[in-house]
């Protein structure tokens, strides 16, 4: 099929609709009200990140005009200002969804967020003293000179744009919001009502203190947030000297090239056009925005009220079988176990660290990370068990964007304490989540294994809903250890006979999967797919699911951020359909499962369909042997293809309708996924 002419979503509007659904979570009455704040941050946060960096990269492919065109297939000019259209429209609900709707609801709690112009007396008296004890130091205003540019913005930082007035004169001035500080202050409770003010206006109402000294009449203060380009310009050489060029780089990211102002609509135009122009900025550039910028920061937002007001807490649950006060290797020796976080308790795979770290038999630990909690357990077992003279070969990506700065501080610190540390393959991401255990027993080398779909990373295991692999098996325990001895020597693992191991395995061993169900379909034998990832873009493999669908294959994707494909399309995916599902959870999970004439195969891995995943990252799928965890994860899959309260239908009108089953009874896949988990060995 020429890929050329397939059908397709561009990915960028694709990853807005994707972001979309996040709103709608904010917007859904049934969400716990403070759940309902923490999605607009997580959609506040996830539009950060893509102006950063994807759309950050399209302005940079603009400037090649014509030669973009060619590259990309589209012009990227057309794409950015789509990208403003559908922004601009999301940021309007957005705005409409906090004041008109999340705050009115809080006020029905007895919970008031004021601003500055509602402090009484009492409440003023208390704001005030707050601000000189706590804030006042902090804050440094810098004078702006109308014959000198504006001074460099900081990425990300919320600045309040101050217009001071005195008769005809008139000064400007920048007031960089501090981010050392809580965003939220809670105020002494009246009457049973709650009450919570914005660190922004704190110092709204608090700027004569700051700018006590200059005669005015009036002061005006707007805030104001730059995103800039946050791609980094690297060396590809992989040497010792890659840590420092990579330290040099984060610092140069607070300075990337402008991609976002995001502004107050209540900022008079003549202090907007005095802004633009001293920024240098383009219309495109230009997002209006409500009076609170950051707003990833209300991820944090206090709950002052009932406790139904927050998503009721699971207890993690246990996994039948394994136990904490006896060995888990000596279970894992008899059979595979699968954890399935964050239902399942994550302290299994610490446990399973911890114990090999002191192991008197364990001579060898091997794992490769991706992006590690800011105070790693898994990190602390790695260094234990280098103490207690272990070899620990610890493959740290340092190219995690965004987590760059901390891995680079753990990377040094296992090295400092005697882990040998290795920093991956020229050219290539590692983003795999494997590790390696080698034990003596009778003499011999025994190995011991744990692979994930997700991070070892005890803190996102809370929030991510991922797949682990607990096993001895030596069909698998075999390919790994090919695989960490190439990465040890900066090569890609070769001949491999179990594992799927991008770059150089997972292409041809996913068409000749997908090229088995045609097969099967043509001969007339039934012929299936289900497929789970978090993004699918890459284009060949769209067009092998097109022939896929062409020749009568069943396929069904769950596909919980940007899908390119486009089911339902004649003469191309009239035998696909995809969902999405976005809940309290973030699914992150990799799941592929194959009918294989009826003989199901099914499939974890690290990656997605996506080019980088495929051709250009260190990814690692590994197959379910065990027929009890298949038929669990099966099991999972189909709960979730039967949720018709949290799932969307993916379609080329980007309209994120609510998928509806043929069943009128409610199915929530994360609410039912636990309770099928804990009742299933009961």
């Amino acid at each position: 099929m020429d890929i050329k002419h397939i059908p397709l979503i561009n990915r960028e509007i694709s990853w807005l609709y994707f972001n979309d659904r996040v709103l709608q979570e904010a917007a859904d009455p049934t969400v716990p009200l403070i759940e309902r704040i923490k999605f607009l941050a997580i959609f506040s946060s996830n539009l950060d990140e893509f102006y950063r960096v994807r759309v950050a990269t399209l302005s940079r492919l603009s400037n090649l005009n014509e030669k973009a065109k060619e590259i990309l297939g589209y012009n990227p000019k057309k794409i950015l200002n789509q990208i403003k259209t559908v922004v601009v429209r999301q940021e309007r609900k957005f705005n409409n969804l906090y004041e008109n709707i999340i705050i009115k609801q809080l006020a029905e709690e007895k919970i008031f967020i004021l601003n500055d112009t509602q402090l009484n007396v009492a409440r003023g008296e208390f704001v005030k003293k707050y601000f000189r004890e706590k804030m006042l130091a902090t804050l440094v205003p810098i004078m702006l000179d109308e014959s000198l540019p504006l001074p460099e913005l900081r990425d990300r930082a919320i600045y309040f744009y101050v217009k001071l007035t005195y008769g005809k004169k008139t000064r400007y001035a920048l007031i960089e919001i501090p981010d050392n500080i809580s965003r939220f202050v809670v105020l002494p409770e009246t009457n049973n009502l709650k009450f919570i003010i914005l660190m922004d206006d704190i110092i709204r109402y608090c700027l004569e203190d700051i700018f006590f000294i200059f005669e005015h009449d009036s002061i005006e203060a707007y805030s104001i947030q730059l995103t800039r380009d946050a791609e980094l310009d690297l060396d590809k050489e992989v040497s010792g000297k890659f840590i420092d060029s990579l330290a040099k780089s984060l610092q140069k990211r607070r300075k990337g090239k402008p991609m976002r102002l995001l502004y107050d609509t209540e900022m008079p135009l003549d202090m907007l056009k005095n802004l633009v122009t001293k920024m240098g900025l383009h219309g495109e550039s230009l997002i209006p925005g409500n009076r609170y910028h950051k707003f990833k920061d209300f991820i944090a937002f206090p709950n002052v009220g009932r406790a139904e007001l927050e998503y009721t807490k699971y207890l993690p649950l246990p996994v039948d079988g394994l136990s904490f006060g006896k060995s888990l290797m000596g279970m894992i020796a008899k059979k595979d176990f699968l954890i399935s976080t964050p239902y399942q308790s994550y302290d299994y795979v610490i446990h399973f660290l911890r114990e090999a770290a002191i192991d008197p038999k364990v001579k060898e630990i091997s794992i490769a990370v991706y992006r590690l909690a800011s105070d790693s357990r898994i990190v602390h077992a790695l260094i234990n068990a280098a103490k207690n003279g272990k070899k620990v070969n610890c493959l740290v990506e340092l190219r995690a964007r965004f987590d760059e700065s901390n891995n680079i501080t753990w990377s040094r610190r296992l090295e400092e304490e005697g882990v040998n540390v290795l920093y991956g393959i020229e050219g290539y991401k590692v983003h795999s989540k494997i590790c390696l255990v080698q034990r003596t027993e009778k003499g011999k080398a025994a190995y011991y294994a744990c692979l994930s779909t997700g991070n070892f990373n005890e803190k996102t295991a809370l929030m991510y809903a991922d797949h682990t692999l607990l096993t001895a098996d030596s069909r698998l325990t075999g390919d790994l250890v090919t695989v960490f001895k190439a990465l040890g020597k900066g090569a890609l693992a070769k001949g491999l006979e179990h594992l799927i191991v991008s770059p150089i395995d997972s292409r041809p061993n996913i068409y000749k999967l997908i090229d088995n169900e045609i097969r099967n379909a043509k001969a007339g034998k039934q012929a299936y797919m289900i497929l789970k990832m978090n993004s699918l873009a890459d284009e060949q493999m769209i067009a092998k699911l097109y022939q896929a669908s062409n020749a009568g294959v069943k396929i069904r994707l769950i596909v919980r951020g940007m899908c390119c494909l486009i089911p339902g399309m004649k003469g191309f995916s009239e035998n696909i359909d995809v969902i999405s599902i976005v809940d309290k959870y973030l699914e992150h999970s990799r799941v592929h499962i194959y009918c294989n004439d009826e003989n199901e195969l099914i499939y974890l891995t690290s990656a997605d369909f996506m080019t980088r995943n495929i051709d250009n990252r260190v990814e690692v799928g590994f197959p379910v042997y065990d027929e009890a965890l298949k038929k669990e994860i099966k099991d999972i899959i189909n709960i979730q293809l039967s949720d018709n309260t949290k799932a969307r239908e993916i379609n080329s009108h980007n309209t994120n309708k609510y998928h509806k089953t043929n069943t009128e009874v409610p199915c929530r896949a994360q609410i039912d996924i636990y309770n099928y988990l804990k009742n299933k060995d009961k």
